[in-house]
């Protein structure tokens, strides 16, 4: 008995029983992986949810984040206000978008700087051995820092040369995403060596040096492109501790002022009218919550989906 003789059609192999041999991709494997973690996909679908409201929903209520209305402060939740109004008879809902605009804002740009330096200083670290001692002692002090009293401080002193040469509102938030970003970097920076140490032992990375290939050449082409699994992984917890950090400092009172909102500023604004308008609290809380939540289940799908281990089950 013989097997059916099989032909190759635009490059598409068909058996005699109109069987197709379906290649797959790397991206693809991912993607399917990911979508099986049902966590992940909550967490993707809230986050789009919330950011879709923050930068599309204040052009889209009738309501203005910023204008004041005396005779409406202070109003509970009703169908006209939600989440009722401030003080100033601002809603409360406009003004939780425009927070969150601002708060992703935030969140993104500092992970974007703390995963490159963290990735940079791994690279370096694990592929130079003359400098792998130095730089692991400085993302040893780093972490031995206390973060916040940090953060405190270096606000305080950077704060107002900063107002004067960008303006309020671009100085405070280049000071906020500078220093979230510094003092974010180290465990990237740790998991991105071991990374490293393990890959540059590998054949491809032998057979690049036999061949005279430069160093920076193998690390952009041979080395960087295997390290990004850890690397988004990293971004997105990253993110969430951005978001987490930057309320706190608000909420300190040290962040943005408060005609320019972000969550943590309307908790700090709204922490002196709790027992009157407890709503003003809720809504910012509530969406830090879920924001942080959705966050850390999206890198929970995004690490077992780039394991290959669990990706080729």
């Amino acid at each position: 008995m013989t097997e059916p003789e099989a032909t190759s059609v635009d490059g598409v192999v068909e058996a005699a029983d109109d069987e197709k041999v379906v290649h797959r991709s790397l991206w693809g494997d991912v993607w399917r992986q990911f979508r099986r973690h049902k966590g992940a996909m909550a967490g993707l679908i809230v986050l789009l949810f919330v950011s879709i409201a923050s930068f599309v929903g204040p052009l889209l209520l009738p309501y203005d984040a910023v204008e004041a209305d005396i005779k409406m402060r202070n109003q509970g939740p009703s169908w006209k206000h939600p989440l009722g109004t401030d003080n100033l008879g601002r809603d409360m809902v406009a003004r939780s978008m425009v927070g969150g605009r601002i708060s992703l804002l935030v969140a993104i740009t500092a992970m974007g700087l703390a995963v490159s330096l963290g990735t940079t200083v791994g690279i370096l670290a694990g592929f130079y051995r003359r400098l792998d001692g130095l730089l692991m002692r400085l993302t040893d002090m780093f972490l031995a820092l206390p973060v916040l009293p940090l953060l405190m401080v270096i606000f305080m002193l950077f704060r107002d040369s900063l107002r004067a040469a960008f303006g309020p509102e671009q100085g405070i938030f280049m000071l906020i995403v500078l220093i979230i970003g510094v003092t974010s970097w180290m465990q990237t920076a740790r998991v991105v060596r071991g990374e490293v140490l393990t890959i540059k032992q590998q054949e491809f990375v032998a057979a690049a040096h036999s061949i005279g290939t430069r160093k920076r050449n193998v690390i952009f082409r041979h080395i960087l492109p295997n390290c990004m699994s850890p690397v988004m992984v990293a971004a997105a917890l990253g993110m969430a501790v951005a978001i987490i950090t930057e309320s706190a400092l608000s909420f300190l009172g040290l962040g943005f002022p408060s005609d320019f909102p972000t969550w943590g500023r309307l908790l700090y604004d709204g922490k002196d009218f709790i027992s009157i308008t407890p709503m003003r609290v809720v809504g910012p809380g509530t969406l830090i919550s879920l924001t942080v939540l959705s966050v850390n289940f999206i890198g929970d799908g995004l690490r077992d989906a780039l394991d290959p281990k669990l990706r080729s089950r």
